[in-house]
């Protein structure tokens, strides 16, 4: 992967200051991505952008992840620490069998394909009611083609997919494309419960930019005080040397 520049990078965090969520995640991925279009990477699966996330967390801060969460066992509450490898999870990417997932339930037959971030922005805007219609939603947006009882669905129908049809999609999506949703089960070392851990590359990635870019202006500011230096000449600075003019600042 070629890794952005220091000056790209900080460009991002600050377009995504203004952003949430999904709108972050296509800045990010953007950064993973730099000659992609944001249509294109709208219409990846979501186990692909995940990959690609996770690939430029690897070349940007390398592969050990931290993850602190707390058991969710209320007479607990133990604060629970343990260490991923982001090169593992880079690794995971969606493989969809040719022609899309095929799911046959009851008088149904369909075709759909692998959710893309655009589906999830578009249920997202929609705001369903509850969970059952946002998956129903999800589901009608990714059909690509459906029968019930030997005929053409009509779309008020794919609308409306009865729930063991969409737990078969969601079955049929989890397998082609595992990396789309990361929920790992910790266990508890106090009581030994499993603790379920849902992993959001984007927003763990988001924080960690957040965290780099303030230190970095911070040295920006530094040396610009102490050399008169503009920024973009500090940013061209390898780490190690803006690193070594750092040192020399403070012992002077």
């Amino acid at each position: 992967m070629t890794v952005t520049g220091p000056a790209e990078l900080l460009a991002t965090w600050e377009a995504g200051l203004a952003e949430q969520g999904a709108a972050r995640a296509l800045l990010l991925h953007r950064a993973a991505r730099p000659g992609a279009a944001p249509d294109t990477l709208l219409a990846v699966p979501l186990g692909e952008r995940a990959a690609d996330l996770f690939a430029l967390r690897r070349a940007l801060f390398g592969n050990r992840l931290e993850v602190t969460l707390a058991c969710t066992v209320p007479a607990c509450g133990a604060a629970m620490e343990f260490e991923l490898d982001a090169g593992e999870f880079a690794a995971t990417r969606p493989r969809p069998p040719e022609g899309g997932l095929r799911v046959a339930e009851g008088e149904w037959t369909l075709r759909f394909r692998l959710p893309a971030p655009a589906d999830l922005v578009a249920v997202a805007a929609a705001r369903p009611p509850d969970g059952a219609d946002a998956r129903r939603l999800l589901a009608a947006r990714c059909a690509l083609a459906a029968q019930r009882a030997g005929r053409e669905a009509t779309a008020e129908e794919v609308a409306q997919l009865p729930d063991p049809v969409l737990k078969r999609f969601a079955e049929a999506a989890e397998t082609a494309d595992p990396g789309a949703e990361l929920t790992l089960e910790i266990a508890c070392p106090e009581c030994g419960a499993a603790t379920p851990a849902e992993l959001d590359i984007a927003a763990y990635l988001w924080t960690e930019l957040d965290a780099w870019a303030r230190d970095l202006l911070l040295d920006v500011h530094l040396l610009a005080s102490a050399y008169g230096w503009s920024e973009p000449e500090i940013l061209a600075l390898s780490p190690l040397r803006r690193r070594y003019y750092l040192e020399l600042c403070a012992d002077a």
